[in-house]
């Protein structure tokens, strides 16, 4: 399996980035992942990457998309951050990813029993950690229910696992929001821009 070139990513538009996302997702559940040589993907990228996409996903380590999406060396843009939101750091890179090296879809990728979500869940404070989960409380708060507050914390994996999926949704938007350059990107059809969730227990990422 070669990595990626100029042409075979000029090739790929958003609609067969997503697939090949899918499909690898696919051979990634069910043990059939395609057999590459990693150190000629080394090689064959020294000279320049040609990345078909960008996803962004938590730190969390049983989520790693170059596994869960089996692909190589040179074939995706990796952004990790625990509870997977945007900044202006994270947004200039998307920019770059997508606008500059030409990535054809841009992934949010939420996950099931998120520790950071969690932590927003319980309103956890613990140094510079009180930060980062200031920025996802925001979904806790937009979830109505339960409204009894006793099942509004992380013992309680339904409710962490809507939020997870509520925080992806709210960095789509905002993604839209502050990123002129990725809205029109989007709007002119040269990129997807999709959310996702990732099932810890099955392995399987559902897009939505």
């Amino acid at each position: 399996m070669k990595a990626h070139t100029k042409e075979t990513q000029a090739l790929m538009t958003p609609e067969s980035a997503l697939k090949a996302l899918q499909e690898g997702n696919k051979r990634f559940v069910t043990s059939k992942m395609l057999k590459r040589d990693l150190n000629r993907q080394v090689a064959e990228t020294a000279s320049g990457q040609y990345p078909f996409a960008t996803v962004l996903h938590c730190i969390d380590s049983r989520v790693s998309a170059e596994l869960i999406f089996d692909q190589g060396i040179g074939d995706l843009f990796s952004i990790r951050i625990a509870g997977n939101f945007v900044n202006e750091d994270i947004l200039g890179s998307m920019e770059f990813a997508c606008k500059l090296a030409g990535t054809k879809v841009l992934v949010v990728l939420g996950h099931t029993a998120c520790g950071a979500v969690k932590g927003a869940c319980d309103h956890a404070r613990l140094g510079n950690l009180t930060t980062l989960i200031n920025k996802i409380e925001p979904a806790v708060e937009a979830i109505d229910i339960p409204k009894d507050e006793a099942l509004r914390t992380s013992k309680n994996i339904d409710f962490v696992n809507e939020v997870a999926k509520k925080n992806v949704e709210m960095t789509l938007d905002a993604i839209r929001r502050k990123s002129a350059v990725l809205k029109e990107l989007e709007d002119d059809g040269a990129l997807k821009i999709i959310g996702g969730m990732y099932d810890i227990g099955s392995g399987l990422v559902e897009f939505y």
